[in-house]
């Protein structure tokens, strides 16, 4: 199912969208849809204005809001780009890009093993970039006593199987109260994501949820059910503190973690934690336009994460990211 329609709002928007069109479902980013200053970004190799042609983006809903904001920050320096941005799903971005179909693919997990046979079989070489961290968090309605949930208990309720109803039959000592789960869709990589980390597998899920790609009605949803649960990127449960209760995380270890920036970037809110990734095709990056894109995204790591709320690289991760557009350059 793809879920590219920028106007759903489905998770943060790093700045109101003042020049976009809208053409096959994608985000057409206008070059002067945001205020930021020029001092915002870092320079690249490409001189400004130099650049034309086209940058085609789809991918995670989850990194949607990163991409969105290189767009438009990019655009700004190089009129003559036109950069599309969709939002088909990490699985639904790597059929296109293993197809040929794009430049670049956002994901929230790494590529996939039959992704990778996909990609081969199209003779499509790329290369991986760490783009942004992210933690999945758990919310509950804020009138909800609950402050700290383990993930074996996770896993009781969201398993495949699960008839978890009642918050009581979670944990004898929660209050007794009507259950209600919301999450995200199937096609998402934050289900892929989650699902792994709490049960085991990839997908293994209970079905009987509001599943949806839009993160507002997950929020909603919670925010008006007493015995909400509900779970998705950490910055856009920081978004809507007002409207749900953040809980902390105990991986079985006995303690109680709350994600933050801190925990999410050294690993110790485990194991809902994760990077974020992009993935570049190694015939793209021939063409400047897309090579002045990656440049400017990677230069600008730090900005566009405070701009579209996720967490910063590690200095690491960062080391890494500039390696593999030097391997990349080379298959190129």
């Amino acid at each position: 199912m793809n879920h590219s329609h920028v106007t759903t709002h489905r998770r943060r928007r790093p700045c109101l969208v003042g020049a976009l069109a809208l053409t096959a479902g994608l985000a057409v980013v206008g070059p002067m849809a945001c205020t930021a200053k020029a001092a915002d970004t870092k320079a690249t190799t490409a001189a400004k204005g130099s650049l034309e042609g086209t940058v085609s983006i789809d991918g995670s809903s989850t990194v949607f809001p990163l991409a969105e904001a290189a767009a438009e920050l990019f655009q700004r320096d190089q009129k003559g780009v036109r950069v599309t941005v969709g939002e088909s799903g990490t699985g639904g971005g790597f059929k296109k890009f293993c197809a040929g179909e794009t430049d670049i693919s956002n994901a929230s997990r790494p590529i996939a093993a039959d992704e990778i046979a996909a990609c081969t079989a199209k003779g499509v070489t790329y290369r991986q970039f760490i783009v942004a961290n992210d933690g999945i968090a758990i919310v509950v309605n804020p009138s909800n006593k609950v402050s700290c949930i383990t993930v074996a208990q996770l896993k009781k309720v969201w398993d495949r199987g699960s008839t978890v109803k009642n918050w009581k039959d979670i944990d004898p000592k929660f209050a007794k109260l009507d259950l209600k789960l919301f999450g995200a869709g199937t096609a998402s990589g934050t289900f892929d994501f989650f699902t792994q980390a709490v049960n085991g597998k990839a997908k293994q899920s209970r079905s009987d949820y509001n599943a949806t790609e839009d993160d507002n009605v997950t929020v909603n949803g919670v925010a008006g059910t007493k015995g909400g649960l509900g779970y998705f990127g950490l910055s856009y449960a920081e978004l809507n503190a007002t409207k749900v209760k953040l809980l902390g995380v105990d991986s079985g270890n006995g303690k109680c973690v709350v994600p933050s920036t801190k925990t999410v970037q050294d690993g110790t809110y485990a194991p809902l934690s994760r990077p974020l990734f992009v993935y570049v095709s190694a015939k793209a990056i021939k063409r400047p336009e897309v090579l002045g894109f990656v440049e400017f995204q990677l230069a600008n790591l730090d900005t566009l994460a405070k701009r579209a709320l996720f967490v910063p690289l590690t200095a690491k991760q960062k080391v890494a990211s500039t390696a593999a557009l030097a391997e990349l350059k080379k298959l190129g």
